[in-house]
């Protein structure tokens, strides 16, 4: 620090911080008042100032003004919104180092920073964590989240799927090597494999895949959906097979479960991709009567040639943090390889053979989000993180079942309908909407005006409906199912009196 000034605002952050993360343990709101975002907006700076406010004018203004504007969603487990998850002490105390040493971590220089090695070890830890093995996927990153994931498992598939296209038509064998996409470019390569469409093939596409086909150039007009019904998650193989066999395509199927798990083909090469927020999370279970229909939602994905997810949701790290799996690392290399640039050259190859991440990833700038990922594993460990998703689960199947014996409300889908299958099947997100059509209009703000807790909407069939979203590693079932069912009877008893 500069001077005593700069120390003791960093003190008061970090003693602001310290009250909130306390405070947290009592059942504070999960919203601020109306009011108090209002006054913080007001009170914001909009026109850049000739002189500074100084360090100590702006600490107050931070923590006074904006500070009680934000939402504590890390902080507490009745915000239910987005699978958002939180961060567990353990992370939390590594995000202190992250920020005070700020580390890039893009290129592998093992004799000035442990940095590199750190993240590696982080990735090796993850996958051990899903059961996997750590030699099947030699190509492993961590990104900014599922969505840049996702990014990089299409432009892999892409290459794929193109690349072998080329060496079809030029009758290659295995040991020549092709021109690819990255090197000639997507409009080149197409012509050069006598490619006239690339199209998705899938039943239910997360949002974010399409924008990920729009980054990597496919385009999100090129999903077709090839499900037995419009919102239904199962092919319909006849209308797949009469797509894989179009002319001049080349096809990435997506099959959807409590994840996806994609496969790119030029209808003879298929290279699957799973692309996953939270259901591969399901694996870290061990095999048990309660949870084995869960577990065996992601049974398979090991099976894959790569794999896309968050760790900000359910490994409860720090805001952004995603990672990105590929059997395949010269795959990885060959599309996200830097330009040569002499002065982030590592030099001579490390005997730990860590490829430089800028080599791998799509960012050159990189935040050491590995350090909060290997604290949190080797604090708690496989036993830990397989509790913390177990009372998520619970918490979730408990209150499936207030839904569905209420009523009121209506839990869904409507095919969970008996306590065995709502124990078996509910994993951490539960469906419900008010059977009343007029209260069921305004049941997301009447909830989420309780600032007690808060949920996000949804549509079921068309009709709008409520979502909640267990990720947070405090959750107790008993605690938190009782807290929701306060917050819905309350919102019933006020809806009556007014009606």
């Amino acid at each position: 620090m500069q001077n005593s000034s700069d120390q003791t605002c960093l003190s008061q952050a970090q003693q602001h911080a310290l009250r909130l993360i306390s405070e947290s343990r009592d059942g504070q709101r999960v919203l601020p008042h109306a009011t108090t975002i209002q006054k913080a907006s007001s009170s914001l700076v909009s026109s850049l100032p000739d002189e500074g406010h100084g360090i100590q004018r702006t600490t107050e203004h931070v923590l006074e003004e904006l500070a009680p504007a934000l939402n504590p969603q890390a902080l507490s487990p009745s915000y239910y919104g987005f699978v958002t998850g939180g961060v567990t002490p353990a992370a939390r105390v590594a995000e202190e180092i992250v920020s005070a040493y700020d580390q890039n971590v893009a290129v592998h220089l093992p004799e000035t920073t442990i940095a590199t090695t750190v993240e590696d070890h982080a990735l090796k830890l993850l996958l051990q964590l899903f059961h996997f093995s750590v030699e099947a996927w030699p190509g492993r990153t961590f990104t900014t989240g599922a969505t840049s994931s996702n990014v990089m498992g299409l432009a892999c598939g892409r290459e794929h799927v193109i690349n072998g296209a080329i060496q079809k038509r030029r009758k290659h064998s295995a040991s020549q090597t092709a021109q690819t996409v990255g090197e000639l470019g997507l409009l080149a390569a197409c012509r050069e494999a006598d490619i006239a469409d690339i199209q998705m093939l899938t039943t239910l596409p997360h949002s974010s895949l399409k924008k990920a086909s729009s980054i990597v150039g496919l385009g999100r007009s090129c999903f077709h959906q090839v499900s037995r019904s419009k919102d239904g998650l199962e092919f319909d193989l006849d209308m797949l097979e009469e797509r894989l066999k179009r002319p001049h395509s080349a096809s990435i199927v997506m099959l959807v479960c409590i994840f996806h798990i994609t496969f790119a083909s030029d209808c003879s090469a298929p290279e699957p991709n799973g692309s996953t927020a939270f259901g591969l999370f399901a694996r870290i279970h061990e095999s048990s009567e309660e949870f084995s229909y869960v577990h065996g939602g992601a049974e398979g994905l090991e099976l894959a040639d790569s794999i896309a997810g968050d760790a900000h949701k359910l490994l409860n790290v720090p805001y952004d943090c995603g990672f990105f799996f590929c059997r395949h690392a010269g795959q990885t290399q060959r599309v996200f390889q830097n330009a040569n640039a002499a002065y982030l050259n590592a030099g001579s190859p490390s005997l730990d053979h860590i490829e430089s991440p800028l080599n791998v990833g799509i960012e050159n700038s990189r935040r050491f989000r590995a350090l909060p990922v290997y604290s949190t594993l080797v604090s708690y460990g496989r036993r830990g993180y397989q509790d913390m998703l177990q009372s998520q689960i619970r918490f979730a199947r408990r209150v499936a079942w207030y839904f569905s014996q209420h009523p009121d409300f209506e839990l869904l889908p409507q095919a969970l309908s008996d306590k065995a299958t709502i124990d078996r099947e509910t994993y951490i997100i539960v469906l419900f909407r008010a059977k009343n059509e007029a209260l069921n209009h305004t049941l997301i703000k009447r909830i989420n005006n309780s600032c007690q807790i808060y949920v996000t909407g949804t549509s079921w069939n068309e009709v709008p409906a409520c979502r909640i979203a267990a990720a947070n590693w405090q959750v107790d079932p008993e605690r938190d199912s009782a807290r929701v069912e306060s917050v819905l009877e309350r919102v019933l008893r006020d809806w009556r009196h007014e009606h």
